[in-house]
């Protein structure tokens, strides 16, 4: 694997790691972005927190790095309507960031689900070690 698709593996792997805890340190704020029409909103605070944190070190690991990949894309297609939320309702988010960044930051999920799939997906990403495994 290239250094620089190492380097983006390792970074969004991070990524994922640090926002995963997060949840658990901030999950008054994780609740106050969930849509009002989503039950549970504590509990699945919690739960998407677990699943980026573990799919975050997956992708680490060669042997589950594809099927960590393809978890992650689709906790981030599930956890989408939160950001759609937060750019239909920017009133609520003034707090946060601006109703323009709130709208840009839908089209950087795209990013976000072609940046896993290309360190996850390709024909070496399962056969190269970066992390433990």
């Amino acid at each position: 694997m290239p250094l620089f698709k190492r380097i983006a593996l390792v970074v969004i792997a991070l990524a994922f790691i640090g926002a995963g805890l997060n949840h658990f340190l901030n999950e008054d704020f994780y609740v106050s972005i969930m849509p009002p029409y989503i039950p549970a909103h504590l509990e699945l605070v919690y739960l998407s927190g677990v699943l980026e944190a573990m799919g975050g070190l997956a992708l680490l690991y060669p042997k589950l790095r594809r099927i960590a990949g393809l978890s992650l894309m689709l906790l981030t297609l599930a956890v989408f309507p939160a950001n759609i939320h937060m750019a239909l309702n920017p009133e609520l988010y003034t707090d946060i960031a601006s109703a323009i960044a709130l709208y840009i930051r839908l089209p950087l999920q795209f990013v976000i689900l072609a940046w896993l799939y290309w360190v996850s997906q390709g024909d070496e990403s399962s056969s190269t070690s970066y992390g433990p495994g």
